[in-house]
């Protein structure tokens, strides 16, 4: 081989290194890119489960609070209920009590 084809030949290889060099980084970009778009899929795919959760929890938790909050005010008003019926059955000795004093104030 003479010295001009051996140049040629390095000349060609360097070019050809270069080629494979250019092609392996538009291949890294372009993997890169897709990388970055899969991970920014996956983050809103996971921010929108995670707020589809907490929006299911939190309704549960406000039903939940609303049936103990029915119990207790159903509760109260039975309670209400009982101390009323106890003090409709108290009016007429209370009545007859307090007639007994105000004659007893009236003859002193």
């Amino acid at each position: 081989m003479t010295r001009a084809e051996i140049l040629s030949g390095i000349k060609q290889a360097e070019d050809e290194a270069k080629a494979l060099v250019a092609q392996a980084n538009e291949t890294k970009t372009r993997k890169i890119s897709e990388a970055l778009v899969q991970s920014r899929e996956i983050i809103r795919n996971a921010e929108e489960e995670a707020r589809k959760y907490a929006e299911s929890e939190i309704s549960r938790a406000k039903k939940v609070i609303k049936e103990e909050r029915e119990k207790i005010i159903g509760k109260g008003r039975g309670e209400a209920e009982e101390i009323k019926k106890k003090s409709e059955k108290n009016i007429p000795e209370a009545t007859k009590f307090i007639l007994t004093e105000f004659e007893r104030a009236l003859d002193a």
